[in-house]
């Protein structure tokens, strides 16, 4: 039996980069962000409606001062008179902000009362000529203030300007009557914060409203996602055996389907493991049987021969016999440890040092037919709690001592060592096989862990004692290490997590 053993089992734990977005934060982008293109859609449209809506207010209010101002020029024979008292202007242009800007023109583009210079009105066209305009009709148009001219006060030249025109005639038919233009204007700046404080009273209720849709949908998601943690939770929390199906009381169809393709999927399982149980079985009882006989026949005929050809013969053969006979137990022993077997998780709670005690000294009459010096280091032999199954930890302990007595060579010392080691961060019982045998060499340290991989020719071994053992201890969240031992030999030490002491 030769170093070997097992890799470790796989982790569960996702590859960095593999892992997805959420499902609950896609659920709630495809969500909200219908919700938010609404809502610039909703924005948008709100702002012009509020901009339509002002343009409504303003144009009324221009209408209504044209009108009033026309009301107070009189046509007088071929001229005009003026009735515009300077009470009247002060309220057109009371508010200094927003201050209504006139224009007199007869004929229209002639100065003669108010503002000089604001932009001509646009007139309608037919076939690229321009139409009469009709007479008492508001034309209401956009413009800017010209550069030039003599603006009115706080009316910076290219200030937008909202404006009307309102033609009119005045004088008779024996006079020759003539048209008067009355223009009315306001800044546009008045206008546009109107129709910014309109859509800011519409949008702040709808955001109000998109923020409190965006609660509830995040709620609404977490619940309809709480099947599938419930059913995350059961498969983290279980064990490598529990083979057991899901049960999901009130999960949605779909959860419900991904359930029972789960389930069907660990009743397969459970049914290749209970096969291999029933194979193990099979074969412990079909090749142990055979082997032993066949063992026992050629020990019968090697007392019974003298023939030297035919003793060398029936040694070889006998030799084959045992070999095989300990690779099938090596193999018996490998199955129980892996992690689908019932065995691995069947623990209690008992002294690994008076079980190494007793298995050690099972094991001197064999040290000392190959005069090798087994023995116990008592130097502590206070009591060593652990849980774990007792029939593997004594397994692993058995294939330690048997690859010391292979390996280390008559003449040698193998000593076996318990002791409690409190002064880690995690308390844990420490088990050594130590010999004064040759040892290993440091590149064989790591290699010996492999299944069917021996360091050396010596002996019968078939590569799996340290596989087992490694095996073993890894299923019991413990770990073994290979060290050298001086002037020569080996250390082979296992970590396991020690039980406290039971109470008295």
């Amino acid at each position: 039996m030769s170093p070997s053993t097992l890799p470790p089992a796989p982790e569960q734990a996702t590859p960095p980069g593999q892992a997805g977005v959420s499902l609950a934060r896609q659920l709630l982008i495809w969500v909200l962000l219908p919700q938010m293109v609404l809502w610039m859609a909703g924005g948008v449209a709100a702002y012009k409606f509020a901009a339509g809506y002002a343009n409504q207010a303003v144009d009324a209010s221009l209408l209504q001062a044209s009108r009033a101002l026309a009301r107070q020029l009189k046509p007088i024979g071929n001229g005009l008179l003026i009735d515009f008292p300077r009470a009247a202007q002060d309220v057109l242009e009371a508010d200094p902000a927003d201050k209504l800007l006139y224009m007199v023109s007869s004929p229209p583009g002639q100065f003669i009362l108010g503002n000089q210079s604001l932009p001509a009105p646009v007139l309608p066209t037919q076939e690229a000529e321009p139409v009469e305009p009709e007479l008492n009709t508001p034309y209401f148009y956009d413009g800017t203030m010209p550069v030039n001219g003599r603006a009115a006060l706080h009316t910076p030249p290219g200030q937008p300007l909202r404006l009307v025109a309102l033609y009119l005639r005045f004088g008779d038919e024996a006079n020759a009557p003539q048209t008067m233009l009355v223009q009315v204007a306001r800044s546009s700046a008045n206008r546009e914060e109107l129709a910014r404080r309109i859509l800011v009273d519409m949008l702040l209720p709808m955001s109000s409203l998109v923020l409190l849709m965006t609660l509830i949908v995040w709620l609404g998601i977490r619940a309809g996602l709480a099947p599938l943690g419930r059913l995350r939770q059961q498969v983290e929390g279980r064990a490598p055996t529990d083979l057991a199906p899901l049960q999901l009381a009130s999960a949605p169809r779909e959860l419900w389907s991904l359930a029972t393709a789960l389930n069907t999927l660990l009743a397969a399982v459970q049914s290749n493991v209970s096969t291999q149980k029933r194979f193990i079985g099979d074969a412990a009882h079909q090749l142990r049987t055979p082997l032993a006989g066949l063992k026992s026949q050629t020990e019968i005929a090697l007392q019974s021969t003298t023939d030297p050809e035919l003793r060398a013969r029936l040694q070889r053969v006998h030799d084959s016999a045992t070999r095989s006979a300990h690779l099938v137990n090596q193999l018996l022993t490998l199955a129980r440890a892996e992690p689908e077997s019932v065995m691995a998780h069947d623990r209690r709670r008992f002294d690994l040092h008076r079980m190494a005690q007793t298995l050690t000294a099972e094991w001197v009459p064999r040290a000392l037919r190959v005069q090798i010096d087994l023995g116990m280091d008592e130097a502590a032999c206070t009591p060593v709690w652990v849980v774990a199954n007792e029939l593997l930890i004594r397994e692993a302990l058995t294939n330690l001592i048997d690859n010391a007595l292979h390996y280390a060579g008559a003449g040698s010392q193998v000593t076996v060592r318990v002791t409690a080691d409190h002064t880690s961060t995690t308390p844990h019982a420490l088990l050594q096989v130590s010999d004064t045998g040759p040892g290993l060499a440091p590149a064989d340290r790591e290699r010996v862990f492999e299944r069917f991989v021996r360091a050396s020719d010596i002996g019968q071994g078939c590569g799996l004692g340290l596989a087992i053992v490694k095996e073993i201890v890894e299923r019991h969240h413990g770990k073994v290490q290979l060290d050298e031992v001086l002037p020569h030999g080996l250390c082979v030490s296992i970590r396991l997590p020690l039980s406290p002491t039971p109470a008295t």
